[in-house]
């Protein structure tokens, strides 16, 4: 590798440069988050919605200069030194000592604290290979192993240093959670530009050129990066003909076709994150990897320690807080001073450094849990009294930092799914998720010493909970359950019926239009009167018979006797057809439709045209008929597919929509994600015109069919190769991008990565 004479020089040269990138572009950023936040306003959405959005843009249009300037000033000093002034990326402002009137973190830090990390990841998801090799590069130049915590070039700093400025420029948490996406999506886009140039222009002087630039898609009208070399040599001098469209001019299909497919969001995602944090802490602390494949024991002091902890945070948690009402609900900022002080006292238990960086990991995963805001405060309380039995976890079964199936983790991660996204208005619905999630911690809790047992035994409890939640208890999800569960009982005896006709008659001389009313109209009309009246009703008779006589009527029919008969019977039979069709809810355009081939084959009959059918197989065929149901194959065997149900639309009505288009043609990995997705969780789906936030709350046997309810308790049903469809186009997304757990993951390694020591201290 060439480097020049003073390699550090070029680093700060690098360093300089993109900041003076960041100071220069961030105006067309501003103007650029401006018209997205007005494009925002132009889309349908709900009235609440539209409020917070129309104000968000009022108060951005009023104070968007003022936050310019704040993010304009603290940019100056880092094009100075390469630093800018603030704590470490990620670490909460420190506790006061105790005193008397001890004064807490304020709600409004930690809020703040909250956006700057989520923006930061999000600028992470966008940029972290850009990200990664000029770390890579910078390391190199300067000799060292990690960037300073206010390095620059960190995300953490830049999306600080907007948090920072936009609440001192008046700007309000409501307005930023309100244009979060194209905030996110906007700095995340303008750091990937700066991280790709100081990558580019670190290569044209040989540094580490043997990591590839990667491809790059421009998507701004933002020349910062591009500016030709100014007076102090750190800007990029233009290496060649760059096209530079606007933001707007980039298509929505170009972008959705470049952006990562949400599937990277899945298990395989999960274990990579799971590796990096192994990887890290086995270069800190190379015994942690012998340990896990142990398993030891923990020491007996922990133990103890652990327990008594655990003894203090449920009487903490659960006893009134200055008389002024349980402290269930307690703030935040006092939750984790409450743990911090446990996990000091744990730290000085432990025997080994293993068992020191196991508390300080766990510690970190519950800090990111504890200070997620979709979680309802009421809720997070209980998720606290987790850290204790999930540390005696940890440190007794290390797979728990190696396997994204362990029991702890799945249970943390689908109680989360459910929070994060209920209606906390609706308090029928809090209270009983909460109730639910209270039970099962308390049961962890009172059963510490059987490890991965009790985490699987409560998790198998509480999904079983959910079925039962959604099917009979919230207000918002039960009609629609049961409107689904119809939907799928009538389609799989439809299907049933279908395939047991076509046996029936597979060596039979039915004439070929009666054979198709029966496989594809009369199959569904004995369905729908079997779901209604029973299988064993005189109405499911009825429909048999009719049946029965319609194939005995379309056969040949030689004799001046036989035609006569067929004359006499066909009024009350047509009668029946026409019966059971408007039962199964066949409009009257298609009645007429029907009945109108159907007389064709009658008509062939009479002619002679067709085949006779002898009267024993005539015999034969009703004895088979009335016993059907006995014949029926297995309903966890039949596939509600594309195959046999073309069409759904039927079953939709004002509280069940029914989706039947849209979407793409789904890969294998679409169809098997489709099968992973879980009742409880939250998505954003667009669909006619909305793009809400629904909650799955049902899925059929084998997955076949899977419900989602809008929060007004509008159901949507899909089928699975529609669902996979419309996950594969992005129209149906998960509402978190990450499980809670390996978001938390994620958290403590970009803690880690900022200051290792605190693994062994």
């Amino acid at each position: 590798m060439a480097t020049p004479g003073n390699p550090t020089a070029l680093a700060q040269q690098a360093r300089r440069a993109y900041a003076e990138g960041l100071l220069n572009g961030m105006p067309a950023v501003v103007q650029a988050i401006d018209q997205g936040a007005r494009v925002l306003l132009s889309q349908v959405a709900e009235g609440s919605v539209t409020m917070k959005r129309r104000d968000a843009v009022q108060d951005l249009n009023t104070s968007r200069a003022f936050w310019l300037q704040g993010m304009t000033q603290m940019l100056r000093s880092a094009v100075r030194s390469g630093n800018v002034a603030m704590s470490k990326p990620g670490d909460l402002p420190l506790p006061a000592p105790r005193a008397g009137n001890m004064s807490l973190v304020d709600d409004d830090t930690i809020e703040n604290e909250i956006l700057s990390s989520r923006l930061a990841l999000s600028v992470m998801d966008r940029a972290s290979w850009e990200f990664t090799d000029l770390r890579a590069r910078m390391n190199v130049l300067e000799g060292r192993e990690e960037l300073e915590a206010n390095d620059v070039l960190r995300p953490h700093v830049l999306a600080r240093v907007v948090i920072t400025s936009w609440r001192a420029a008046g700007l309000t948490l409501e307005a930023w959670r309100t244009l979060h996406t194209v905030l996110h999506d906007e700095f995340s886009h303008f750091a990937e530009e700066g991280y790709h140039e100081t990558n580019r222009w670190l290569m044209q002087r040989q540094v580490l050129p043997e990591v590839d630039l990667r491809p790059f898609i421009r998507r701004s009208r933002n020349s910062a990066w591009l500016a030709s070399t100014n007076s102090s040599g750190g800007g990029f001098a233009q290496s060649g003909p760059h096209s530079m469209g606007g933001r707007g001019e980039v298509g929505e299909e170009t972008r959705m076709l470049t952006h990562p497919a949400p599937l990277v969001r899945g298990s395989d995602h999960s274990s990579e994150v799971l590796g990096r944090l192994n990887r890290l802490i086995g270069r800190q602390l190379p015994e942690f990897a012998v340990t896990a494949n142990q398993a030891p024991a923990a020491s007996a002091g922990l133990n103890a320690a652990i327990a008594v902890a655990q003894q203090g945070i449920a009487n903490r948690l659960a006893t009134p807080a200055g008389g002024g009402g349980p402290s269930v609900a307690m703030s935040t900022p006092a939750l984790l001073e409450e743990l911090n002080q446990r996990k000091q006292v744990l730290k000085q238990a432990a025997a080994t450094p293993v068992e020191r960086a196991t508390i300080e990991i766990v510690a970190l995963l519950f800090q990111s849990i504890l200070t997620e805001e979709r979680i309802p405060a009421t809720v997070r309380v209980w998720f606290a009294r987790l850290q204790m039995p999930v540390l005696r976890v940890a440190v007794s079964e290390p797979d728990f930092f190696a396997t994204v199936d362990h029991p702890a983790r799945r249970l943390i991660d689908r109680m989360g799914a459910c929070v994060m996204g209920f209606d906390a208005t609706t308090r029928a619905v809090g209270d009983m998720l909460q109730k639910e999630i209270k039970r099962v911690v308390q049961v962890v809790e009172a059963y510490p010493d059987t490890g991965r047992r009790v985490f699987q035994t409560v998790l198998t409890e509480f999904e079983r909970f959910l079925e039962h939640y959604f099917k009979n208890e919230n207000e918002a999800s039960r009609r629609g359950v049961s409107l689904a569960q119809q939907v799928e009982q009538r389609e799989t005896m439809a299907i049933q019926y279908t395939i047991e006709l076509r046996k029936m008659l597979n060596e039979m001389p039915v004439q070929e239009g009666v054979r198709d009313f029966l496989f594809q109209v009369w199959a569904d009309v004995l369905a729908v009167t079997a779901v209604k009246e029973g299988v064993q009703g005189e109405a499911i008779k009825a429909m048999k018979r009719a049946a029965a006589d319609l194939i005995w009527s379309a056969s040949a029919k030689v004799s001046r006797e036989e035609r006569a008969d067929v004359i006499r019977r066909l009024p009350p039979l047509l009668k029946s057809l026409r019966d059971g069709m408007e039962q199964a809810g066949v409009a009257a355009d298609k009645q007429d439709e029907h009945i109108g081939k159907l007389n064709n084959s009658l008509a062939a009959a009479f002619t002679a045209k067709t085949a006779a059918i002898p009267h024993d197989r005539l015999v034969e065929l009703m004895a088979r008929l009335e016993t059907l149901e006995e014949l029926l194959p297995d309903a966890e065997d039949v596939e509600i597919d594309e195959s046999l149900v073309l069409d759904l639309s039927g079953h939709e009505s004002e509280e069940l929509e029914v989706v039947g288009e849209g979407g793409s043609m789904p890969t294998p990995a679409m169809l098997s994600w489709a099968k992973e997705l879980q009742v409880g969780g939250w998505y954003m789906l667009d669909y006619r015109s909305r793009n809400e936030a629904v909650q799955l709350s049902w899925q059929g046997l084998r997955k076949q069919l899977t419900l989602f309810v809008s929060p007004q308790g509008r159901g949507i049903l899909f089928q699975k190769h529609r669902l996979a469809s419309f996950l594969q186009a992005g129209l149906l997304v998960p509402a978190q991008d990450e499980s809670l757990t390996v978001r938390a993951t994620r958290d403590a390694l970009e803690k880690l990565n900022g200051d290792p020591s605190r693994l062994l201290n």
